[in-house]
């Protein structure tokens, strides 16, 4: 990763796993999109609408621009990817990294999660 993707990616908007699971039990209306591959969905998941990241630039249509878009994967680098990706090409301006991805869920919030 070059300094200027470096700095996109500091400068992004993030959700921690606690800040998450309050939007899930608080049952707010957001979207939640998971990029990481149908194989590693399988080993776990937080039933997010999966969009692998290769699917990204030709799915946009399914991924919201009028509500919060929480974006992950296993550890939040490919999740930034997308985020990046999408805010310079489309424009989106509502989308917000899982910092730590499914591996920060399964330590802090699910530690019965199967973790690969």
């Amino acid at each position: 990763m070059n300094n200027e993707q470096g700095q996109n990616y500091l400068s992004m908007k993030t959700v921690t796993v606690h800040e998450l699971k309050e939007m899930i039990d608080n049952k707010e209306d957001f979207q939640l999109i998971d990029v990481r591959e149908p194989y590693e969905i399988e080993i776990c998941t937080l039933g997010a609408l999966s969009i692998p990241l290769a699917e990204i630039p030709s799915r946009t249509d399914e991924i919201s621009k009028d509500k919060k878009v929480v974006v992950h994967c296993r550890s939040g680098a490919r999740s930034g990817n997308a985020i990046g990706f999408l805010e310079q090409q489309f424009g989106y301006t509502n989308l917000y990294n899982l910092t730590g991805g499914i591996l920060a869920w399964a330590s802090e919030i699910d530690p019965e999660m199967e973790s690969y």
